[in-house]
C-alpha cells in the first residue's frame, strides 16, 4: 500500500513538471507521445476508482503477480490503442490534461488511502484483495514513470524502492531472474522490450535473452 502510495505520488509529480512543450515529445510507449501517456494515465486512475468501490464476495482468484498476464507485443490494431491519441489530442491544452490527472489521480491516490488490504474487489473478471490489486499497479507505475521521462533525461526517475519492487515483480511474472548485474531499471527496460540489450547484456542474459519481451497485459 505504502509503495503504491509512493509510486503514484512521484508519477504524478513527474508529470506535474514535464514542460508544457514536451507533450510533443515521444514516450517510452511505442507509438504514444507524451501526451498520450498521460492521457492513459488519467483512464488508469479512473480504473483505480472503479475498482476500489467495487466489492466482491467471492474467493480471490488472482494476486498482485498473477494479476498480469504475458501477452502478444502490441499490433497497434487495440481499439483503445487507437483512441487514446485521439482523447489526448481533444484536450488541446497540456495544462489541461495536468489538471485532470491530478483531479482524479488525487482521488485516487486518497481512495488507496482508505482502503482496507483485506477487503475482496472485482475488476476484469476477476477477484482480489485491495492490497494486492494496489500491490500490482507499483509495476505499471514505476513502467510509465520510466516511458515519461524516456526521451527526457534531466527529469526525475521513480523511486529506487518502487523500482526494485517493480523488478521483483515482473521477475516473479515471467518466472525468471534478471543478471545482478543489471541495475533495477535496466531489468525493467530490457525486460519488457523497451529497449534492446547491449551486446554485453545480451550475453549476461544467456537463455532468457530468446524468451525477452515480457508484454504485460
Amino acid at each position: 500500500m505504502e509503495l503504491f502510495s509512493r509510486s503514484w505520488a512521484a508519477l504524478r509529480a513527474a508529470v506535474a513538471e514535464t514542460p508544457d512543450e514536451d507533450f510533443g515529445l515521444p514516450s517510452g510507449c511505442a507509438g504514444w507521445l507524451v501526451r498520450d501517456l498521460v492521457c492513459h494515465l488519467v483512464i488508469d486512475a479512473q480504473d483505480v476508482l472503479i475498482t476500489l468501490v467495487t466489492p466482491a464476495a467471492a474467493e480471490p482468484t488472482v494476486d498482485a503477480v498473477t494479476y498480469w498476464n504475458l501477452v502478444e507485443p502490441p499490433t497497434g490494431e487495440d481499439p483503445l490503442d487507437a483512441l487514446i491519441p485521439r482523447l489526448a489530442a481533444a484536450y488541446g491544452e497540456p495544462g489541461l490534461l495536468k489538471f485532470h490527472l491530478d483531479d482524479v489521480g488525487s482521488a485516487a491516490g486518497r481512495a488507496a488511502g482508505l482502503a482496507d488490504p483485506a477487503a475482496r474487489v472485482g475488476t476484469r473478471d476477476q477477484v482480489l484483495t485491495a492490497g494486492d490489486y494496489l500491490s500490482a499497479y507499483v509495476l505499471e507505475w514505476a513502467l510509465h514513470h520510466l516511458d515519461l521521462i524516456a526521451y527526457r533525461p534531466s527529469a526525475a526517475e521513480p523511486p529506487a524502492e518502487t523500482l526494485a519492487a517493480a523488478r521483483g515483480s515482473l521477475e516473479k511474472i515471467a518466472g525468471a531472474s534478471f543478471p545482478a548485474s543489471f541495475s533495477d531499471k535496466d531489468a525493467l527496460l530490457v525486460g519488457t522490450g523497451r529497449r534492446a540489450p547491449s551486446d554485453r547484456e545480451t550475453a549476461a542474459l544467456g537463455d532468457l535473452a530468446a524468451r525477452l519481451p515480457f508484454v504485460l497485459g
